[in-house]
């Protein structure tokens, strides 16, 4: 078992434990995929028809299982008619999505907008620090990036506002309205009014991200404005894609994933996503609709990974205060809910923190992934995810963490 680190604990000894950590991305831990073994353990007692009679077996139910439509609907308070349940990845939805937007067009007014790619160069708005596969989804379609700088309460509206106004070729934005990756943010309703309200180009979309919607790390449930009726409410009905999915509430890339739209914007998926498949794995959507039941159910198991999770959270917290607290140019967040923490370096020292981490056994996100292109302007982010490790772990990690960035600091005064 692995002991609380002295306080005298310096880099080089830090070195000397020969550490093999990892902290780079948001994975669950063992001790919480455990918390769902009974998918696995009770998968014969699920059976494998559904309340229908429909052989889960077998091809169909191209728009999901409707027992998983209508948990998504309850979930994401929706009606099942705009809910699409689907594969193992909200990410997975958020590329097909961008693709058939891209060669297709999205409905626009009466009818349906030209494919974006055929309106010349797209661009999306991403605000930043942000989620790296976003950004990669983007890269990889050709895609260009306009970064918008995040604030605690979510992007920087007036220049959100202002972009949009003056540039016809930005066709949506990326969203993660609550616990935003990786800064924690909680999107103000404020924001989400005006987001919902601005002059845009009539196809564009809010691709709205509602990765952490469950994953509290307080007693408070933090939730936003529902942003489908704020679009409503403002003319613009059709403007919102909303993803997610329960792939850190149970099996990480072994659960399922949910689309919730405006009806047109439904039917537009329906109508480009059988091209692409005949079905989705309707025996683990199954299987999952009779683990979780209900938002009781759903609620409850989210209380056993805050027990998990927010511990983890602290002995960052804790370590960083007692390293870093008063250091010229340094902060971080305490996040209300989501998978990590935000360092914030002094200018020009995060890739240095990075490599001295990497020397001293400790893998962290590569500097610069929050930012569309890996391009920190300032040099200064690192994102930090405790969720893997054991807390023991976590806790050395976080003092090798700081111990790297004190040196990286030293290294630009010499």
């Amino acid at each position: 078992m692995l002991m609380s680190p002295p306080v005298d604990l310096t880099y080089e000894r830090f070195q000397q434990l020969q550490l093999r950590l990892d902290m780079s991305r948001g994975k669950p831990s063992p001790e919480q995929l455990d918390l769902s073994q009974a998918l696995i353990d009770e998968a014969g007692q699920a059976g494998y028809l559904a309340r229908d009679g429909f052989d889960c077996r077998n091809y169909g139910l191209p728009s999901g299982l409707p027992e998983a439509r209508e948990l998504g609907a309850e979930l994401l308070g929706v009606p099942a008619a705009q809910v699409i349940a689907a594969g193992n990845s909200s990410l997975e939805l958020m590329h097909d999505a961008l693709t058939f937007a891209l060669l297709h067009g999205v409905p626009a007014g009466e009818g349906a907008g030209a494919p974006w790619r055929a309106q010349g160069e797209i661009a999306f708005l991403c605000p930043a620090p942000g989620y790296d596969r976003h950004f990669a989804i983007c890269e990889a379609l050709g895609v260009r990036m306009i970064a918008v700088p995040m604030r605690e309460d979510g992007p920087d509206m007036d220049r959100v506002e202002a972009l949009v106004r003056d540039d016809p070729s930005i066709k949506g934005m990326w969203c993660v309205p609550l616990y935003s990756n990786p800064t924690g943010a909680i999107w103000s309703d404020d924001a989400i009014r005006r987001l919902a309200a601005m002059p845009a180009a009539p196809d564009f979309r809010l691709f709205w991200d509602d990765a952490y919607r469950f994953h509290h790390l307080t007693e408070e449930a933090h939730a936003t404005l529902d942003v489908f009726e704020a679009c409503a409410a403002a003319g613009h009905a059709e403007r919102a894609l909303m993803f997610a999915s329960l792939s850190k509430v149970t099996f990480g890339g072994g659960a399922f994933a949910w689309l919730a739209a405006a009806q047109r914007n439904v039917a537009w998926w329906q109508k480009h996503a059988a091209v692409r498949t005949i079905g989705p794995d309707k025996l683990n959507q199954l299987r999952h609709v009779r683990f979780l039941r209900d938002r009781a159910t759903l609620t409850a198991l989210m209380s056993c990974h805050r027990a998990l999770l927010k511990p983890k959270f602290d002995a960052v917290d804790e370590v960083f205060r007692t390293r870093l607290a008063g250091v010229p140019g340094v902060s971080w967040n305490v996040p209300r809910g989501g998978y990590f923490i935000s360092l914030y370096a002094p200018e020009g020292c995060a890739r240095r923190t990075v490599e001295l981490a990497a020397q001293a056994g400790l893998i962290l996100t590569p500097a610069g992934a929050a930012y569309p292109y890996g391009v920190d302007p300032q040099d200064s982010h690192l994102r930090i995810a405790p969720s893997f490790p054991s807390l023991d772990e976590v806790r050395l990690a976080a003092e090798g963490i700081a111990l790297s960035l004190l040196r990286a600091i030293d290294e630009r005064r010499q």
